[in-house]
């Protein structure tokens, strides 16, 4: 595992919103700044640098000296409260972004850092993996040249670094304006993902964290809908993590759960099977 810290940049006006607190606004039932913590959830340390807020896991707080000063004054706030050499700098408005892709990051770090490139090959400073270092001496030396960090532009501080690019289709979509938000909504239920995005929003909702066996629930689902009657299905994949959960919780005691339940779902199915007689399976000869 890459040892890293994380800055999240959460501040910002959000005009094109209206002025909505754009980080807490939500997709696929998880605000935006959830879904990004999510993505760096194994971080050494994640400092968000904004208003405070209700987050799905604790996290390091900062303001810029001067609240609203733009990108650079947050990422220099941010950058005071983290220690490890590698840290990774990410807007808080990223829908899609996923672990898979912070890891392509620190792994693709080489130099001074890496940055992720979205669909037209344009580079993203706020979905990039750097050396802390660099960041800190190029801020440094930016600060003394202009006397602040405020409203300076962001590509000032990665003009001069040495990066690798990541290309990945998705995770450097941003939500800067209200279409934006509707097409990540409307892409969240469409993706083939639907039912990881369903089991996280929900984990995130009951606060906790545990790996479901989407597989073999499914299976047991269909079993209990087609062996038993359709109503089946849900009561009975409830009822099998209730048990789970009484015999101390955790994948194996669903696992066993699941097995009992399929068990007794295929002898009421071989029964109903038996009383429809013999000849075709609808009993008719």
């Amino acid at each position: 595992m890459t040892v890293y810290d994380a800055v999240v940049l959460a501040g910002g006006a959000a005009r094109r919103l209206g002025g909505a607190d754009k980080p807490g606004l939500r997709v696929g039932g998880r605000t935006l700044l959830d879904r990004v913590l999510g993505a760096c959830d194994d971080a050494g340390r994640t400092v968000v640098v904004g208003p405070r807020r209700a987050t799905a896991r604790p996290v390091t707080w900062a303001r810029e000296e001067l609240p609203g000063g733009g990108p650079l004054a947050g990422l220099d706030a941010g950058l005071r409260r983290v220690a490890a050499e590698r840290v990774l700098v990410l807007s808080a408005d990223l829908p899609f972004l996923t672990p898979a892709a912070v890891r392509a990051l620190l792994e693709a770090l080489d130099g001074d850092g890496a940055v992720l490139t979205d669909p037209g090959g344009r580079e993203q400073p706020l979905v990039a993996a750097y050396r802390t270092e660099s960041l800190r001496r190029e801020l440094a030396l930016l600060a003394a040249e202009h006397g602040t960090l405020a409203g300076l532009p962001l590509r000032l501080v990665t003009a001069d670094l040495s990066l690798a690019r990541v290309h990945h289709p998705t995770a450097s979509f941003d939500c800067d304006t209200w279409e934006d938000i509707s097409t990540a909504r409307g892409r969240i239920r469409d993706d083939r993902s639907v039912l990881d995005e369903w089991i996280s929003a929900v984990k995130t909702e009951l606060g906790i964290d545990l790996d479901v066996d989407k597989t073999g629930l499914l299976d047991l689902a269909r079993d209990a809908a087609h062996g038993v009657a359709r109503p089946a299905a849900p009561l009975t994949t409830f009822l099998v993590g209730y048990v789970a959960a009484l015999r101390g919780g955790g994948p194996e005691a669903v696992a066993t759960a699941i097995r009992e339940a399929e068990a007794l779902a295929a002898r009421w199915a071989e029964e109903a099977r038996a009383a429809e007689g013999p000849g075709t399976p609808d009993g008719s000869s």
